[in-house]
């Protein structure tokens, strides 16, 4: 972008447990800069706080020398997060609990701060920009080391002061696994990207490091990579069937790692919820199309909708691009 650009933006940033992804996005959400930074959390809560104000300001910084004009910061984070009261209500991975976080952020930065929570702000994203564009009842749920969920219905997020969309935790195997929550047999503790590669491992007595080697693994017919494979597919398609009977989404967004697998993932999930179910609408099953920038762009789109109410959180633009179902 040519350093004498005018025009308008806002700041942007995906506080993650190991890294940062900061952007100066326009009106249409396009990145004007990006930036990308360590997440600090072993050095604890404070040293997180510091860079995230540290990377605002820099980013703030840039914006000046291209007389951008900024109008507003939008930082999203994991967690539990009560947007309404601007509050970090507790994040394992941050180490933080109860935090005054957008508060905080402010007086560190100097800058007006829009916060969020970084599944609902990736949500938001795919239906204004992504895979769900022009869908109003929709559930994104990236798949990782740990599962959530962002849930719109009526194209307007569901939050619950932050309590909403915890589908890692619906009970699928009830005398399975102990989860880290308490409780057992939670869909994390079967389906995650982490749960299916530590499955794989005490399966097979071969190490493997990540959901995408079991993948690979399918892909060659490994007998262990097909068992471990089939359980967290059902696992899957029985939280989605319950999903299903109680909100009707049209479209479920997989996102995260193990999405990367496509086909492999999204052909046999299809067919187990199609199974499950029986007068239900049936919703499409899409891979995410924005990529680990959409928690990024969703906090963006909060920040405009501070600014100026221009883009609501979660309204939906008018055309979505067919998918298969």
């Amino acid at each position: 972008m040519p350093d004498d650009f005018v025009g308008d933006c806002v700041i942007a940033l995906d506080v993650g447990g190991t890294a940062m992804k900061g952007a100066l996005l326009d009106r249409e959400l396009k990145p004007l800069r990006t930036v990308r930074r360590a997440t600090p959390r072993r050095s604890g809560p404070d040293a997180v706080i510091a860079e995230t104000a540290a990377v605002l300001r820099d980013l703030h910084r840039s914006a000046a020398t291209r007389e951008l004009t900024v109008h507003g910061a939008g930082v999203v984070v994991p967690g539990v997060v009560d947007e309404e009261n601007r509050t970090a209500v507790y994040s394992a991975n941050l180490g933080w609990r109860d935090l005054p976080l957008a508060a905080l952020i402010e007086d560190a930065s100097g800058l007006p701060v829009s916060l969020g929570h970084d599944v609902r702000a990736g949500g938001a994203a795919e239906c204004r920009l992504g895979a769900a564009r022009g869908a109003r009842d929709v559930w994104f749920v990236p798949v990782g080391t740990g599962i959530s969920a962002a849930v719109f219905c009526d194209g307007r997020p569901v939050r619950a002061h932050g309590y909403a969309g915890e589908l890692g935790h619906v009970v699928v195997e009830p005398d399975g696994e102990p989860c880290s929550c308490g409780a057992r047999g939670c869909l994390e503790t079967v389906a995650s990207a982490a749960a299916i590669a530590a499955t794989y491992s005490a399966r097979s007595g071969r190490h493997v490091d990540g959901a995408a080697k079991v993948a690979a693994l399918l892909a060659r017919d490994d007998p262990d990579a097909r068992a471990v494979w089939d359980r967290a597919v059902d696992a899957l398609a029985t939280a989605f069937a319950t999903v299903t009977a109680l909100l009707a989404p049209e479209v479920v967004v997989l996102g995260g790692g193990l999405a990367e697998a496509g086909a492999l993932l999204l052909d046999p999930l299809r067919a187990s919820l199609a199974r499950r179910l029986t007068f239900q609408r049936r919703p499409e099953l899409v891979p995410a199309a924005l990529g680990d920038m959409a928690g990024c762009l969703g906090a963006g789109l909060a920040a405009w909708r501070t600014a100026d109410g221009a883009m609501p959180l979660g309204s939906p633009s008018p055309e979505r691009p067919e998918a298969a179902s």
